[in-house]
């Protein structure tokens, strides 16, 4: 079970400064609710796929 930072801190912060477990998490928060996001959750989950991209993707994630 995810124990951190919520989306209000984080929506604060660049997603690079964002933890793995945390980009991890929503990720896969927001692939579960994708039919139901307006524009700006879309915007967000654009901005955490592509992070998660430029740390070389979720397996790299889970590693470190």
């Amino acid at each position: 079970m995810y124990n951190g930072r919520d989306m209000t801190e984080l929506s604060m912060m660049s997603k690079m400064d964002w933890k793995n477990d945390e980009l991890a998490f929503f990720h896969h928060s927001f692939q579960q609710i994708v039919p139901y996001l307006n524009a700006e959750g879309q915007a967000i989950q654009k901005e955490i796929v592509e992070e998660i991209q430029n740390r070389g993707g979720l397996k790299n994630l889970k590693n470190e």
